[in-house]
């Protein structure tokens, strides 16, 4: 789950991790009063949707006057903005960011995330500040340290010393470094988050260390232990499929080929996506069913797969290994006569019970194309669209 810069910039005040001051404005006139509260002579004016790249759209001011902030945020509010990481289709603002202006001497990166390699979480700085960190990692690697956290016993102090040493920071910088790192792992652990990145970290003229933007990702499956950060959720920012799917416990992700998949266990998703590319194809979504693959779960992914006016073919591909594939079978017979499908189906079932699942399909009157593998599935569906 993702939230909004100063919904994440909330949660680290609440753990000590030095912020600008501001507040989230939903009108010029409220951006007005709120940098009034606020005072000096210079404000930044932010966009909030849940994209990287918004200063480089547009989405990001220096307001130089009250004025300024006004002009800003009647500009930005509403408007649609389009970065690399939204697509074409880009997200409107819906409410903005009023900041203090920074005195900045120096900009730093910092981020904690779980390295899958070594299921271990990993904190990094580098001195590439404001730069896309994948960037980084391509072209200058050497320029990101990091510090692996062993899971029984934490985040230790002379790991974090040794990453502010390795940023050339000194006296009060040094320690109010270490300090603000220590309470970024402490929002993070706490908070059950899957990211937390502050691009750029600023060191200030006067010393203070701060996070001058903040982005937060949180674990899906630990939200039940969090409700105040289920909350903070914005259904404006995430694609209305993908929270249908979520009502009804399915894992799906819409792309922009025109191949619907319905597909259990993630894994075999991924591999489905794969060979549907390598016969030629382009895969529509993601769609994780999960184990059980129930007539009920296939109607609903039907019904949100068609949803998407992109989709020219489905190809269902299920492996029987919890679930029996004869169950599977009847399931989507059952699902394609209450729902309205008007494209071919590709159906390739394997595991328990297959044999039976695919003489169900072959005598069910419906106009199914089964298939003998993944590999024929694949083929099978890129060649209904192509004629």
């Amino acid at each position: 789950m993702k939230i909004h810069e100063y919904q994440a910039k909330e949660i680290l005040k609440k753990f000590n991790v030095a912020v600008p001051k501001g507040r989230v404005a939903n009108t010029p006139e409220e951006a007005l009063e709120i940098a009034k509260e606020i005072g000096g002579e210079v404000w930044v004016v932010k966009a909030q949707i849940h994209a990287g790249g918004r200063g480089k759209a547009g989405g990001i001011k220096l307001a130089k006057s009250l004025e300024d902030v006004f002009e800003f945020t009647k500009q930005m509010i509403g408007m649609r903005l389009v970065t690399h990481q939204t697509g074409l289709e880009g997200r409107i603002v819906q409410k903005v960011l009023i900041e203090e202006g920074m005195n900045i001497e120096k900009e730093f990166y910092a981020g904690i995330t779980l390295d899958r390699s070594t299921s271990k979480n990993v904190l990094m700085v580098s001195t590439e500040g404001g730069v896309e960190i994948e960037k980084v990692a391509e072209e200058t690697p050497e320029k990101i340290l990091k510090a692996y956290i062993e899971p029984s016993i934490g985040l230790q102090h002379y790991q974090v010393r040794k990453l502010v040493f390795g940023l050339g920071l000194e006296g009060e910088k040094f320690k109010n470094a270490v300090n603000f790192l220590l309470g970024l792992y402490n929002a993070y652990e706490s908070t059950d988050a899957s990211l937390a990145e502050i691009n750029p970290l600023v060191v200030t003229k006067d010393g203070r260390v701060l996070a001058l933007d903040a982005k937060m990702n949180f674990d899906d499956n630990s939200l039940y232990r969090h409700p105040e950060i289920v909350d903070l959720r914005d259904l404006n920012e995430e694609d209305p499929l993908e929270i249908e799917a979520s009502k009804f416990n399915l894992n799906y992700i819409k792309l922009d080929g025109n191949v619907g998949c319905m597909v259990n266990g993630a894994g075999l998703a991924m591999a489905t996506m794969d060979i549907i590319k390598l016969a030629g194809g382009e895969p529509a979504n993601f769609l994780d069913v999960g184990g059980t693959a129930r007539a009920e779960t296939v109607e609903h992914g039907f019904r949100i797969i068609l949803s998407d006016p992109n989709v020219k073919a489905i190809l269902i591909n299920i492996f029987g290994g919890i679930v029996r594939c004869d169950r599977v079978a009847q399931g989507v017979i059952e699902a394609s006569k209450k729902v309205n499908v008007n494209v071919p189906i590709v159906i390739r079932l394997e595991g328990t019970n297959a044999i039976e699942a695919n003489e169900l399909l072959n005598n069910s009157g419906l106009n199914f194309l089964v298939a003998s593998s993944l590999k024929d599935a694949a083929e099978k569906v890129t060649s209904v669209i192509k004629n």
